[in-house]
């Protein structure tokens, strides 16, 4: 019977050690989740620090399909971006304060926005805002660029 009974109730300390194992396998795949989901932003800022490689002709119809479909939606603005504050010099401080020369901050995809605005949306009347969005721990987080054309 004594053998029965160590069969069907495994020891304590086995069990123990069981389970350790089975933790520390989770945590070694969080860990590669984790360093996974990293490296993957690391990726996708770098690849947000630098320019679209669309020529001017391309940037402009895209603009201009943007727009055209949230006329068509009754809009009067449309948010065209969001991007980490990392992609500006100050990681987003002079935008979240409004200061004169924020957008000498802006890098890349960003900086290519506000020219596009700068160079031939500004002319026709658009207005462009650049405001934190995401205040993730009660800090500035992700920036969103909105184009308007209404009141």
């Amino acid at each position: 019977m004594r053998d029965k009974i160590d069969d069907l109730i495994p020891n304590a300390h086995d069990i123990q050690k069981e389970a350790a194992v089975k933790q520390a396998e989770k945590a070694d795949e969080y860990a590669r989740r984790a360093a996974a989901v990293e490296a993957e932003k690391k990726a996708l800022i770098e690849r947000l620090s630098k320019p679209s490689g669309l020529t001017e002709e391309e940037k402009i119809k895209l603009a201009s399909t943007v727009i055209q479909r949230a006329v068509r939606n009754g809009l009067a603005e449309v948010q065209v971006y969001r991007f980490p504050n990392t992609l500006c010099t100050d990681k987003g401080r002079a935008i979240n304060q409004m200061e004169p020369g924020w957008e000498n901050t802006l890098t890349g995809i960003p900086k290519e926005i506000y020219q596009l605005w700068a160079d031939y949306l500004q002319p026709r009347g658009y207005r462009i805002r650049y405001q934190i969005i995401d205040f993730s721990g009660g800090v500035p987080g992700d920036i969103g660029i909105v184009i308007a054309w209404g009141n």
